[in-house]
């Protein structure tokens, strides 16, 4: 049995940890003692009591896919009559409501359709520019490696033409678990780990800020997960151009993997390893798209101290039967009730907007937030 009281020494101490010792936590820390262990790292970090989240919208521009990902459920073949190519008057229509709703960004991202060439990204992203002062978070990982192969271009100049034409960021979607024997067996049509890596380490050297995300809950194994976590780290130590890690539980309803879903128990493990072995990444978001509002809020005593987006729109965890929703009211009242400030922000964690402060009983401690614990 590991002597978990060093590793939390260590964890105090602002050391960093190494993955054994990560795994040693994953397998064997009390839950408890856990999460105070993340929650120690994200007060250092953001000492200020607040709880930040962004008001976007996730447009998904085609439902058409060739990846042939096992876990997905929203995908179709680019030649079903169910496959979608979003209309230039749908889109917009997308946005001005987005405006409307006090929005700042969209989330820009879509299935490896081979009908869309690089003109159509290109064509896409002026349209949006030309029309709307809006933030253009899209286009994933795989999306850009299909662009580019599709083009016959590299990466590099995939990416080029792509900023040109008004992308602003990139989202770490595609990632799942960065293990090719994985990612094998359940997204066989998609990119590799290390093509995966390497738009986003491109991406960083452009100048341009990215999120990692991390599925789990499937097939992966704990040695797996760590292995994600240390070549997010490893990247960021290079680059720096990560704003946020993202870790969310696979949702297997209507898909074609037969496993049972992750409890929230394993979810705050993962969320609280992750916030102690990513120590140069800044944000830790929380999936309360995945999880729903009371997970969300404990999941703030573990390690996250960002709860995404109020998402208007949400397609793909819907199409496997998860649809939890929260409103901008919504949301501002699951952050002061566990006792912080609810700060809107912009992609770049930039605060726009305080919406509440926090209950008034504050002084709550972890094992109040988590008596109640699943």
């Amino acid at each position: 049995m590991p002597d978990i009281s060093l590793i939390r020494e260590k964890i105090l101490n602002g050391k960093r940890i190494t993955p054994e010792e990560a795994l040693d936590l994953l397998h064997h820390a009390d839950l408890l003692d856990l999460g105070q262990m993340a929650h120690s790292v994200r007060q250092r970090l953001h000492p200020d009591p607040a709880v930040t989240f962004v008001v976007d919208r996730n447009i998904n521009y085609t439902n058409g896919c060739v990846s042939g990902c096992r876990f997905c459920a929203f995908f179709r073949p680019p030649d079903h009559p169910d496959a979608y190519v979003i209309s230039r008057e749908a889109l917009a229509h997308k946005i001005e409501e987005t405006l409307d709703m006090g929005g700042t960004q969209i989330l820009l991202q879509g299935g490896l359709n081979p009908n869309l060439g690089l003109d159509y990204y290109e064509e896409l992203l002026r349209f949006i520019k030309s029309r709307f002062h809006i933030h253009i978070h899209g286009f994933s990982p795989p999306e850009i490696v299909f662009i580019a192969t599709n083009a016959e271009i590299s990466i590099q100049d995939t990416l080029k033409k792509l900023i040109s034409a008004g992308l602003n960021s990139i989202p770490g979607g595609g990632a799942e678990i960065l293990v090719d024997d994985v990612r094998s067996r359940i997204s066989p049509g998609k990119c590799t780990a290390d093509q995966w890596l390497n738009v986003m380490e491109e991406t960083h050297r452009l100048g341009l800020k990215t999120t990692a995300t991390m599925m789990f809950g499937h097939i992966e194994s704990p040695e797996q997960i760590l292995t994600h976590l240390i070549k997010i780290r490893e990247l960021q130590d290079r680059t720096g151009g990560f704003t946020a890690f993202i870790p969310w539980t696979f949702q297997p309803a209507h898909t074609q993997l037969s496993v049972d879903t992750a409890m929230p128990v394993q979810y705050l493990r993962v969320l609280a390893v992750s916030r102690l072995v990513l120590d140069n990444v800044p944000n830790i978001q929380a999936s309360w798209v995945t999880q729903g509002d009371k997970i969300a809020q404990i999941s703030l005593a573990f390690g996250a101290n960002d709860l995404g987006s109020t998402m208007i729109e949400e397609n793909v965890v819907a199409a496997a039967g998860v649809s939890f929703r929260l409103s901008l009211n919504d949301m501002v009242r699951m952050i002061t009730g566990a006792g912080y400030r609810a700060v809107q922000r912009d992609c770049f964690y930039n605060p726009i907007k305080i919406h509440g402060v926090p209950a008034e009983n504050t002084e709550e401690t972890l094992s109040d937030r988590t008596s109640h614990r699943p």
